[in-house]
């Protein structure tokens, strides 16, 4: 018992830092109606802008504020120069525009700071009390601290001044509130700065306990977003106690699972276990109904796809073998694409996922190769067939959900199969991972190092495959159903379409395109 509360107060402090982010990302919503993905770059921002100053000796005192400051400014910049101009457009839309300012940040930061991990002592005193036999280090209490007054002051602000009023006001109904003499854009960037400061905050108090990471940094929403979840996106003082609940999670998880990958899984399972029993558990704004985009034209005629397959041929031909390599890469992300053309242009089912569905057949192929030397085009099959099972078993967790909440869902799932199946080295073939044999073709050789344009061959027929596949399936009954869940689940049920038998199609199709 006495190893259990240990591990447990030794979580509190990671959790702390996890509410820190969900106030934000809280902030956000509640001003904006955005998901915002680009927190954990706002945490990064900070992170290594306070490591950058203290390096060039500026005390902690003027280096921690300088830091959130420049988060806040990030903060600022994302909503007027992203945000604003897609300020009519859907929740989806803005969330997907949030992934994108978060994978710009992640890509200039590694750019700049490279991709190593620093160490950095505390900022806070470090000292240990003894309760009962249980260790308690002062530095987890001063988190939890921090972490308690933010609340408190955001409950404060929100209930009880004018400005706290009219944010709670934009969340309902942005047109109202201007009418009333407010301005809605002035209240979202403000709330995107105070939102930008605290995950500056999170980003600098984390950086003792998980190390100064890039990487690190920018996965931190993800955990924010599993708090966040928690509260509905609205209520600060469930994100708190969530997120010291996911901190705690975490940290007895490290203590008695020995698999690695558990303990990081662990936020993004409380995420998918939330979705799963609320169903479409993130609360939409009252002006902005969830509209997609309007469906496109006829389906793909041959000749379009003959020129596809052609012009990817003639690349091959006369490009220079560096080149040709990044063709092949350019066309394997294309067939990619066309899985989320299934799944989210002809299902509209959000997904996220969709590399790891990727990842788990180029693993299952790779693994078949290295162990049983089977051909090139057996393991290719059982790659897709192998991809399909594993994408129904993603799907069936968040059938329930939709829009924003299937989006975060997936990704939490493709982040939990990252980190569980893909990171390990026992699934991956020892220390070394799995070499994967020369592939070949009919006795022709189509290694991708030594004939690099007959593999780049190689890619192109299967983009026109897939081109083929994805073409033929809008033409179909099957895509008619795939095409009337899109527009209205509700009519489709009324015409006798089975929602969720369709929705695992499109996940089992997209997969074995992926």
């Amino acid at each position: 018992m006495t190893e259990v509360l240990r591990f447990a107060v030794l979580g509190v402090g990671l959790g702390a830092i996890y509410s820190l982010m969900a106030q934000g990302i809280v902030l956000v919503h509640r001003s904006s109606g955005v998901v915002n993905f680009a927190h954990g770059g706002l945490a990064m921002v900070g992170a290594y802008t306070w490591y950058t100053l203290t390096n060039a000796g500026l005390p902690g005192g003027v280096a921690i504020p300088l830091g959130c400051a420049a988060a806040a400014m990030a903060g600022i910049v994302t909503e007027i120069a992203v945000m604003r101009p897609l300020s009519g457009s859907s929740a989806a839309t803005r969330m997907i525009a949030t992934v994108g300012v978060l994978t710009a940040l992640q890509g200039a930061g590694t750019l700049i700071f490279g991709d190593s991990t620093d160490f950095v002592g505390s900022l806070l005193p470090i000292h240990t009390w003894n309760i009962g036999n249980v260790p308690v280090e002062t530095d987890r209490v001063g988190l939890l601290a921090v972490a308690a007054v933010v609340t408190v002051a955001a409950i404060a602000i929100t209930r009880y001044t004018t400005f706290g009023l009219a944010t709670t006001a934009a969340a309902e109904n942005e047109r109202v509130l201007a009418i009333c003499g407010r301005s809605p854009v002035k209240i979202a960037a403000v709330n995107w700065a105070l939102g930008g400061l605290l995950a500056g905050l999170a980003g600098i108090l984390v950086t003792p306990i998980t190390g100064l990471s890039v990487g690190t940094l920018a996965l931190l929403v993800l955990p924010g977003l599993a708090a966040a979840l928690v509260g509905r996106f609205d209520s600060f003082g469930l994100a708190l106690l969530g997120g010291v609940a996911i901190g705690i999670a975490q940290s007895e998880v490290t203590k008695y699972v020995s698999a690695p990958g558990w303990d990081t899984a662990v936020p993004l399972l409380v995420l998918i276990a939330v979705l799963f029993v609320r169903g479409d558990a993130i609360p939409g704004r009252a002006e902005l109904a969830e509209r997609m985009p309007a469906v496109g034209g006829p389906p793909t005629r041959r000749w379009s796809v003959l020129a596809v397959v052609g012009g990817g041929a003639a690349l091959a031909i006369l490009l220079p073998a560096d080149w040709t390599l990044s063709l092949v890469f350019t066309l394997g992300s294309a067939v990619i694409a066309l899985s989320l053309v299934v799944v989210t242009g002809y299902a509209g089912q959000l997904s996220l996922g969709q590399f790891a569905l990727a990842g788990v057949g180029a693993l299952l192929a790779a693994r078949l190769s290295a162990a049983y030397q089977l051909p090139f085009l057996v393991t290719l099959a059982a790659g897709v067939v192998g991809a399909v099972p594993a994408a129904v078993l993603f799907a069936l967790p968040v059938i329930r959900s939709r829009g924003v909440s299937l989006a975060i869902a997936t990704l939490g799932l493709a982040v939990v199969v990252e980190q569980v199946v893909l990171s390990n080295s026992s699934y991956t073939g020892g220390p070394n991972g799995t070499v994967v044999r020369t592939p070949s073709l009919f006795g022709w050789s189509v290694d991708p190092v030594t004939h690099p344009e007959r593999y780049a061959f190689v890619a192109v027929a299967a983009l026109g495959v897939a081109l083929a596949v994805v073409s033929n399936l809008r033409r179909s009954s099957v895509g008619r159903q795939l095409l009337a869940i899109r527009g209205n689940e509700r009519a489709a049920t009324a015409l006798g379409v089975s929602i969720p038998a369709t929705k695992l199609y499109a996940f089992a199709a997209g997969g074995a395109i992926a």
